[in-house]
Formats: structure tokens, sequence, C-alpha cells
């Protein structure tokens, strides 16, 4: 059974975590022309679909 030698560093395992990232979702256009993040509501006219 492979077993680490010595400890790994808080800031070696804090490098590899760096590539864990949360991606954005980009605004869509609304049916009225209006730009809102997806599976949200409108602010504007308040309607969720269509």
């Amino acid at each position: 059974m492979a077993v680490p030698k010595r400890r790994v560093s808080k800031t070696r395992a804090a490098k590899r975590r760096t590539h864990y990232k949360i991606t954005l979702s980009m605004p869509v256009k609304d049916s009225d022309g209006t730009w809102k993040m997806p599976h949200r509501m409108n602010k504007f006219t308040g309607s969720y679909k269509n």
C-alpha cells in the first residue's frame, strides 16, 4: 500500500486544488430583449418562463 513518506504542506495541497473552479453561467437574452441569468426570473417583467 502506498503511503506518503512526508506530510504534504498546506501550500502544495492548495496549489493542487486551484484547478477546481466554479464556472459562472452566461446571461441569456429574454423574449422581451432584456438580459438575465439562466433559471432566474426577469427583474423587469417579473416573468420566469415566457
